[in-house]
């Protein structure tokens, strides 16, 4: 049990081991992959449209929604015809959101970052090949994004996911990127044109930009942060309008105050007493690189992955798989 759970360590949030899937309970895995289709409590979506969304066979989502509806994830709508997300699902969830506290003051941080810049501002986390929002921020006056909590945005095409993945240890991106290029190969290949570069600039200054990505009319800016509690990497991203940011104005004038912002956040979960993230681990993440010119009191508060050459410990056996 302690070599499976080692090897499952090092895949960090890929859906597959570094080897494929033989490690992997298929049904689990599978089952997951339904429950991802439903984006929000009130989707409504029946077996053929869920077959569509994650590539399954009909009939492997009919097995599935039906064992899924018996277990309370799912709830089928005669009339409809189709499933939407059940009791079981939304208590599952609840109880993960349960002491808010943290939250609420990542949420406060993340606003006033906003406010100041202006644009919409999110803390994430990742989900196979997507990062989702936590907790979010912005601007009253802020134009062209509109995420908001439990938004999902690709990691090959946003600025957060080429954070992410620019801050993994290099087997462990080289495998994510592989697996992309199995599954979703139109979208692998805008990640792997960025991937070096982005982990040199991120050795560099602590940060990736990336303009235009997402949207044409939006360019953004993302931190890596490591999470001893989830042992794997979040994210704090900032998206504004490219017509009022361009690339030189990000590194500018928007890197900064990001750059202070992950530090803050950085120190609240490496401070944080269980609350939204449950179990506080005793570990610390390495020092930031010095290039980052944080003040000396915030040096733990991104993860190594942001300097060489000493390989991050973001994934390595010993730090658990999340």
């Amino acid at each position: 049990m302690g070599r499976r759970s080692e090897r499952l360590s090092r895949q960090g949030m890929l859906a597959t081991d570094m080897s494929g899937e033989a490690e992997i309970i298929q049904v689990v895995s599978r089952a997951f992959d339904v429950l991802r289709c439903f984006e929000g409590h009130e989707a409504r979506l029946g077996n053929l449209e869920i077959s569509s969304r994650c590539g399954l066979p009909r009939s492997t989502v009919s097995r599935l929604t039906h064992t899924l509806t018996r277990m309370g994830q799912l709830v089928y709508l005669p009339r409809d015809q189709k499933y939407r997300i059940g009791p079981s699902a939304v208590a599952m969830s609840t109880s993960m959101t349960r002491g808010l506290q943290l939250r609420n003051l990542i949420r406060l941080r993340l606003q006033d970052t906003a406010e100041q810049l202006p644009g919409t501002v999110g803390f994430m986390i990742p989900d196979r090949f997507h990062l989702v929002y936590l907790e979010y921020g912005r601007a009253a006056r802020a134009i062209g994004l509109h995420s908001t909590t439990g938004d999902r945005i690709a990691i090959a095409n946003s600025a957060a996911g080429h954070a992410y993945a620019a801050a993994l240890d290099t087997d462990v991106g080289d495998a994510l990127l592989a697996e992309m290029e199995r599954e979703i190969p139109h979208e692998a290949k805008c990640l792997r044109g960025a991937l070096e570069h982005n982990r040199g600039f991120l050795r560099e200054h602590g940060y990736v930009v990336a303009c235009g990505s997402w949207s044409p009319h939006i360019n953004g800016l993302a931190v890596p942060l490591w999470s001893p509690q989830y042992r794997t990497f979040v994210v704090v991203t900032i998206g504004l309008l490219s017509a009022m940011y361009d690339e030189a104005r990000l590194h500018r004038e928007v890197a900064p105050p990001m750059l202070e912002l992950s530090a803050a956040i950085a120190g609240m979960l490496e401070n944080a007493e269980g609350d939204a993230f449950h179990n506080r681990l005793p570990d610390k993440p390495p020092p930031v690189a010095a290039r980052n010119k944080l003040k000396a009191e915030d040096a733990n508060e991104l993860e190594a992955g942001t300097r060489r050459p000493r390989p991050p410990r973001s994934l390595r056996a010993r730090d658990g798989r999340r």
